[in-house]
């Protein structure tokens, strides 16, 4: 095997190697090398701004040539190539015409090896980067597994494995009261994906309303296949969760389809949230009625619109329910506010008591 063979089926076992070990796409690679090649020639001092590279993975063939201009009189040696110089190349060689001057890769100038050499490798790093984002823009708004790496006992956040690559859970994304250590297997929910300079970035979270809203959908085939919608999701982390759902089915009921056979399914996420509550209620497009469901498991004796433009509303709850409806340190009545997105001015129905109404 001639030297020049040796170094080409090098070259090309590199190829696959990147490709099997790096997932990197040979043909994607090979673009890279070629326009790193082409851009080494064109700096080396005897290189040409003409040049053409190519490289057939296929057949292990390596060609690189300077293509210039055949002139009686040669003004730009990068650029031209007189007459006698050209026949060496192309017996037909005349006054305007390109010819190719095949070049050995063992005849670029040392700087024009090391700038490729250079490209190459940045070829690779923005290959690896742009798969890196691709993989994770496929991963946004969805539930990954990743295992606890390492915490930060100062900043409180967590470093995660995900996959082969790493991410941070700020103290501010994870669940209170929630103990991770290390080597724990966790589900966090993927909010966003940042294209920084050191490459793209995953934005995770375990307090998140889409996490329960993803796992929802895992858990409840009608909400996959599409018969279930969940309408809005209100969320304390680590204590109350509320999810609005309707059926596009009338013979489906969108609650049961969610807590599942004696709660089963609801139950399921339940654990994986650390035992956070979750309230199911049904959505309506009437407010007094998605109202009343919100301030579940209190019981409404009536809502009144105050202010249709403002969502301000004035509900009614038995006296002995009143507290119920509030929730702890008003916690029932936020999240119903949040959910449906109306101020929920709640009251006793003997009156106040001497006390001002509780509004959310």
């Amino acid at each position: 095997m001639s030297q020049a063979s040796q170094v080409n089926q090098e070259f090309f076992e590199a190829l696959s190697l990147m490709e099997k070990e790096k997932g990197i796409p040979a043909e994607y690679l090979v673009e890279k090398i070629k326009t790193a090649i082409s851009i080494a020639v064109r700096k080396d001092p005897q290189g040409s701004e003409e040049n053409i590279v190519e490289i057939d993975p296929a057949t292990q063939q390596f060609y690189v040539a300077l293509r210039k201009t055949v002139v009686d009189e040669v003004e730009d040696p990068n650029l031209e190539i007189s007459k006698e110089d050209a026949f060496k190349y192309d017996k037909k060689a005349k006054a305007g015409d390109m010819v190719e001057i095949p070049l050995e890769p063992k005849k670029f100038g040392r700087i024009a090896a090391q700038s490729a050499k250079h490209v190459i490798r940045q070829g690779i790093r923005e290959a690896e980067k742009g798969l890196l984002l691709q993989e994770y823009q496929s991963r946004q708004h969805d539930i990954v597994t990743a295992t606890v790496l390492r915490t930060d006992p100062r900043r409180g956040s967590v470093t995660l494995e995900i996959g082969n690559s790493e991410a941070v859970l700020p103290k501010s994304e994870q669940v209170p009261g929630e103990e991770l250590y290390d080597g724990m297997r966790i589900r966090v929910y993927v909010v966003d994906v940042q294209n920084g300079e050191k490459g793209p970035r995953l934005m995770i979270s375990r307090t998140h309303p889409g996490l329960v809203k993803r796992l929802f959908e895992m858990q409840v085939p009608e909400i996959y296949d599409g018969i279930v919608e969940i309408k809005g999701i209100s969320r304390e982390a680590g204590s109350r969760s509320k999810l609005a759902v309707y059926s596009r089915d009338e013979n489906v009921d969108p609650v049961g389809s969610c807590i599942g056979p004696k709660g089963a399914r609801v139950s399921g996420i339940v654990d994986e949230l650390g035992g956070e509550k979750i309230d199911v209620i049904k959505y309506s497009d009437d407010p007094a009625e998605f109202i009343s469901a919100a301030l579940s498991p209190a019981t409404v004796l009536g809502v009144e619109i105050v202010d249709a433009e403002q969502r301000s509303c004035r509900v009614t709850v038995p006296d002995h329910q009143l507290s119920l409806a509030i929730g702890n340190k008003g916690q029932n009545a936020r999240l119903a506010a949040k959910l449906t997105g109306w101020k929920i001015d709640i009251r006793p129905e003997s009156g106040f008591f001497g006390e001002e109404p509780q509004e959310a």
